[in-house]
């Protein structure tokens, strides 16, 4: 599956963005998007481009559009994540434009000129996890399997095989678990 860099950066930023809630942490774990500093974390983490001033609004209507994410992320089946896009790329009022800045070749931006972080996020997130859905590729879309994590991310392991957020962290933490399990009952 070829992903081009921007959709890829897109793809990262709905991640980062549905990690950011309660769901997406470690069960009982707080909200992390709570104020604007969170918020400006948000957008300089990600390199959301075009950024204005933010205010409180801003930050309820990113609240929205992920919520809105995480809609996508549970859908049952294609249909349902495609009408879900449909209408979150829609409300964004998206105005696709080609683009060559940062020294990053041409590519797309889905979002309107000056639109707010939220229509950013709704437009270039809604549209890269579009071609997720359009390549046939929506399983991809996961939440961590490990029992203490729900956070999200895209599987583009070739043979869409990940299981955990990180296997560094959540990924180890089971095996050595799992692995240690077995000693016990092999010392009986």
């Amino acid at each position: 599956m070829l992903i081009t860099h921007d959709t890829r950066c897109a793809l990262d930023a709905v991640v980062d963005l549905l990690n950011t809630a309660p769901e997406g942490e470690a069960p009982g774990a707080p909200d992390s998007l709570t104020d604007l500093s969170a918020l400006q974390d948000f957008v300089r983490r990600n390199d959301v481009s075009g950024v204005g001033a933010l205010a409180a609004n801003d930050l309820a209507a990113v609240r929205t559009v992920r919520a809105r994410f995480a809609q996508v992320f549970a859908a049952g089946d294609d249909r349902a994540a495609a009408e879900q896009l449909n209408a979150l790329v829609a409300s964004a009022g998206t105005t696709p434009q080609l683009t060559d800045h940062d020294g990053y070749d041409w590519h797309v931006h889905y979002f309107a000129p000056d639109a707010s972080v939220a229509d950013h996020l709704a437009a270039d997130g809604g549209m890269a996890l579009a071609f997720i859905v359009v390549a046939g590729e929506r399983e991809r879309l996961r939440r961590c399997e490990a029992p203490d994590c729900r956070h999200a991310f895209v599987d583009l392991s070739r043979n869409r095989s990940r299981r955990y957020c990180d296997s560094r962290t959540c990924g180890n933490r089971l095996h050595v678990a799992a692995y240690r399990a077995r000693r016990r009952e092999a010392a009986g």
